[in-house]
């Protein structure tokens, strides 16, 4: 959101039947900011699902397939050692390393993954000039309506968060009319 309206409210419980208010009437580019997450809030949202899962999955398997291969190719046909007559593919060897890189590479497929879904790092966004917006991460509700929501009104959907009793609506992003 680089324009639009962040209103602040009393709880999560006042912030999610906001949400479900404006989306019944048709708002869809909503955002909520609070410093736990909360059930109600994610549901009245709507929010896809994410997907990390699959990251994580990928690179799972890009690990596992990486320390088998690597250990089979340098073991059976890089370099070939026959030693106490072992064999080239001794499988029941390849498994702890298999299964570290495995966890290895699903831990920083999850790392980077969520950090590229999240958009970081982000050093700036709109909405830190907020005053205030830092109790977000404490104790702070809020909600933000996208300038790019086709519902979207300034005056129209500042007046109707107020309804919905926000202690306080504010503009971001743009200069407030004088």
């Amino acid at each position: 959101m680089r324009r639009g309206l962040m209103a602040e409210f009393q709880g999560p419980d006042a912030l999610a039947a906001a949400i479900r208010a404006l989306r019944d009437e048709g708002y869809r580019r909503l955002d909520a900011y609070l410093p736990l997450p909360h059930r109600a809030v994610e549901e009245a949202l709507a929010l896809p699902k994410s997907p990390l899962a699959w990251f994580v999955l990928g690179g799972g398997l890009l690990g596992a397939t990486v320390a088998y291969v690597g250990m089979w190719w340098t073991n059976a046909v890089d370099y070939p050692l026959n030693i106490g007559s072992r064999p080239a593919h001794a499988m029941p060897a390849f498994i702890p390393i298999t299964f570290e890189l495995t966890v290895l590479f699903a831990g920083l497929a999850a790392f980077f993954g969520w950090a590229w879904l999240c958009r970081l790092p982000r050093l700036w966004h709109p909405v830190f000039e907020i005053e205030g917006f830092e109790r977000a991460s404490i104790d702070g509700y809020f909600l933000a309506v996208d300038a790019r929501d086709p519902r979207y009104a300034a005056d129209v959907s500042m007046r109707r968060l107020t309804a919905l009793g926000a202690r306080r609506v504010l503009r971001v992003g743009e200069e407030a009319p004088a």
